[in-house]
């Protein structure tokens, strides 16, 4: 797993690259809970452009950076799903807290 971010007009962008599961769900975590502890954004874009596969494992990861956004009012947003991805966001619901985005 690579995690590439920016912060640009007051948005936190992520791009996830690789695959989030069981083996890089620790590092995963904590790299974004690093990332998001920054003040200088009121929004988060997470790009899974780049993300090749995702397991229970993972989605437990965004649920989890979820809440603790959410506790902050700072919403996150989901852009670029690969296949793969559209397919799991569309069946667990997902986009309902983390909208897609263009």
């Amino acid at each position: 797993m690579q995690i590439k971010s920016r912060i640009h007009d007051g948005t936190l962008y992520v791009l996830l690259c690789g695959e989030l599961d069981e083996h890089s769900a620790n590092y995963t975590k904590l790299t974004l809970d690093k990332l998001f502890i920054k003040p200088n954004f009121q929004k988060i874009v997470i790009d899974l452009s780049e993300l090749d596969f995702m397991d229970s494992t993972g989605i437990g990861v965004l649920i989890g950076r979820y809440k603790k956004m959410k506790d902050r009012n700072i919403p996150i947003y989901i852009c670029n799903p690969s296949a793969h991805a559209e397919k799991i966001f569309k069946m667990t619901g997902l986009y309902e807290i983390m909208p897609k985005i263009v």
